[in-house]
């Protein structure tokens, strides 16, 4: 039995009892099932049916990406005025609108131009819903509840993903652009739950008469708040782990082992699976700052571990490299649960809760920034160095988890701002 089909089930499981955390919960499911329906075809599409090379591709992509760095703080700044739902509500159409603009690109400038679109809607959105999150579930089951809607998501991903495979072997405009709509559709059903969610924002008040929003006083700044900005760089380093995962391990395994090329969709059905079956287990305990901080210092010892395999398997037969490259794998993902939790926890305590909109918008966009950069950071390190650059990763994430720790070791001190 393949993981596809046993995954509806384990979506049905993870599904919560709690009314509002279950509405949150369907509304990520149906968002990720549409993104793993439209990811998983959007490169042959642009390939086959628009005509784009693999380099340009990736040239607009990455211009894109840089976009959705600097989306998060607007965005979030925004939500604190008008409020996170009143804004998801707003832009959930808009990157349906952005999706089906897929089907008419006929030429670079117009893809460029609709991926950074799509891309800054894409990345502001995610600050926003974790500002919604932050404002709308009890802070004692934040970081529990943020772990069961990232398994949700993961599961939804793939599930999207195998339904994919039908366009992917029709290999036609018509089935490309078929996934497109689904994905739209599932922005618009995502938006339809939203609705449903209470309005819980406290940085709102509401005056007499026509009951105009006042914006609250004495809230701090994020982007002059030292501590916060620092611990976004720190786990911003701890999040290199994901191009490491979609970047570093293909590429090495194909340029650097022998290990067959089949081992790159084993390696991502290892990871996949361990969040959906295990991210909520490894948030427990992890309730607060100082073991938010542990949980992201000893995530940087199983990333590092992680990279030494994966280094290990360039130097043996094939069997060898196949089981280095799936142990660490299995090492790899157990440290991005415990850096992923521990980083909910960061990203919520360490905030002003009146401008959860802005804190969340520069944690969010420190993690879009490390997924950009981190493309280059694997062609510096493991293309060029080979097992040298795994090990320069891998005292990265060691220094990255350590440091984090130190810098909120006195948080019962206020944060430094000014």
């Amino acid at each position: 039995m393949t993981s596809t089909t046993v995954l509806p089930s384990a979506v049905r499981r993870l599904l919560p009892a709690d009314p509002l955390l279950r509405r949150l919960a369907l509304m990520s499911l149906v968002n990720t099932v549409g993104n793993g329906l439209f990811v998983t075809v959007s490169v042959l599409f642009l390939t086959r049916s628009v005509g784009l090379t693999p380099s340009r591709i990736a040239l607009g992509l990455s211009v894109a990406g840089v976009c959705g760095v600097f989306a998060g703080v607007p965005m979030g700044r925004l939500a604190d005025r008008v409020g996170s739902k009143r804004l998801l509500m707003v832009v959930g159409p808009l990157e349906a609108l952005a999706v089906l603009g897929y089907a008419f690109v006929h030429s670079f400038a117009a893809f460029v131009a609709l991926a950074c679109v799509a891309t800054v809607l894409e990345r502001g959105a995610a600050a926003v819903r974790s500002a919604l999150i932050a404002r709308t579930l009890p802070a004692e089951t934040q970081v529990r509840s943020r772990s069961l809607l990232r398994s949700v998501m993961n599961a939804g991903l793939v599930v999207g993903s195998g339904g994919a495979a039908l366009a992917l072997q029709s290999d036609s405009y018509a089935g490309y652009v078929t996934m497109m709509v689904l994905d739209a559709a599932s922005f618009l059903g995502a938006t339809a739950l939203l609705a449903g969610l209470p309005d819980r924002d406290p940085t709102v008040r509401r005056t007499t008469g026509p009951q105009a929003p006042v914006a609250p006083v004495g809230r701090r700044t994020v982007l002059r708040d030292r501590r916060y900005l620092l611990v976004t760089v720190l786990h911003a380093l701890l999040e290199l782990q994901l191009p490491v995962l979609t970047v570093g391990i293909p590429l090495w395994i194909v340029l650097a082992t022998d290990a067959p090329a089949a081992v790159v969709a084993a390696v991502d059905v290892v990871n996949c699976l361990l969040v959906v079956v295990f991210q909520v287990r490894a948030s427990r305990g992890v309730d607060d700052v100082p073991s938010a901080a542990r949980a992201c210092a000893r995530g940087g010892l199983l990333l590092a571990g992680g990279c030494l395999l994966y280094a290990a398997a360039g130097s043996g037969p094939a069997a060898v490299a196949t089981a280095a490259v799936l142990v660490g794998a299995l090492v790899h993902s157990l440290g991005e649960l415990l850096t992923s939790a521990g980083g909910w926890t960061l990203s919520l305590d360490l905030a002003d809760p009146r401008s959860h909109g802005e804190y969340q918008g520069v944690f969010m966009s420190g993690q879009a920034a490390a997924h950009v950069i981190g493309p280059l950071v694997i062609s510096l390190t493991v293309v060029a160095h080979g097992a040298v650059g795994w090990a320069v990763l891998a005292g990265v994430f060691v220094l990255a988890g350590a440091a984090l720790q130190a810098a909120v070791r006195h948080t019962e001190q206020p944060a430094a701002i000014g």
